[in-house]
């Protein structure tokens, strides 16, 4: 499926045929690729589009390889306490991060350049459609784990103004998800993973639509993103209004 977003209105998919590969396993059952120069690369393409990133957690086995006791979100969070800060731009700090952690994802911290709506795979893959279609400007897409999608844009914060921040947890909380079913906004205070990342059970996150695509208006997304995310609630009646909001902890 992800393959082909890629190719509306002749925007054929960038994304390296090393995605595309199942993941290898290395002695201790951990994920990686060997594909070290593609993996450098797509990081350093995140920076370049001006998205912050550091370190996080990867999978070993069906574990996380931090040392929490029944980790809520294995080889989804950071290394560091201090993430918020120690994101960066900075390619020769990514490309030490990359070589000396060979098996780390990364995150990008949200709200300063960029947020990113968070939405179930299903009411994403129609919005998508939907919004090509109608010939809207869509920034980068991922695929998070196969159940969600991520949606990028510019971000509605003004770091010269701290009164107009808007806070991750006003958007993510439970008591926020009958009026927006299953969406989750990460901006201030928030990160997400991005491509390319292992999780458990074999499970990626990857490019549905590259970091070459400018980030949009999140404004420009949203009616058509609720519509989605509403449409698949009452379709499934399943989504879990106490399910966890980022980031946690770290």
């Amino acid at each position: 499926m992800g393959d082909d977003f890629g190719r509306y209105r002749g925007t054929e998919s960038r994304i390296p045929q090393w995605l595309r590969r199942r993941p290898k396993k290395s002695a201790d059952g951990s994920a990686f690729d060997g594909d070290v120069a593609g993996r450098e690369a797509l990081l350093l393409a995140v920076a370049d589009a001006g998205m912050p990133i550091s370190p996080a957690a990867h999978p070993v086995g069906y574990r996380c390889s931090c040392e929490r006791i029944g980790c809520p979100t294995p080889a989804r969070h950071p290394l560091s306490f201090a993430w918020q800060t120690q994101s960066t731009t900075d390619r020769a700090q990514i490309e030490r991060w990359a070589r000396n952690q060979p098996e780390a994802n990364f995150i990008t911290a949200t709200g300063m350049i960029h947020d990113v709506l968070d939405v179930p795979l299903e009411a994403g893959s129609r919005a998508l459609e939907r919004l090509l279609e109608q010939g809207i400007d869509v920034g980068p897409v991922a695929d998070s784990g196969g159940d969600r999608m991520l949606f990028f844009t510019a971000t509605r914060g003004t770091p010269e103004d701290e009164d107009e921040w808007w806070p991750c947890e006003l958007d993510c909380h439970p008591e926020t998800m009958d009026e927006h079913p299953g969406l989750r906004w990460h901006c201030r205070g928030s990160y997400v993973l991005v491509p390319p990342a292992q999780l458990p059970g074999e499970l990626s996150v990857r490019w549905l639509r590259g970091p070459e695509h400018p980030l949009p208006d999140p404004l420009t997304l949203l009616e058509t993103l609720t519509d989605a995310c509403a449409r698949y609630a009452g379709e499934n009646g399943e989504l879990d209004p106490h399910a966890v909001a980022w980031p946690l902890g770290r």
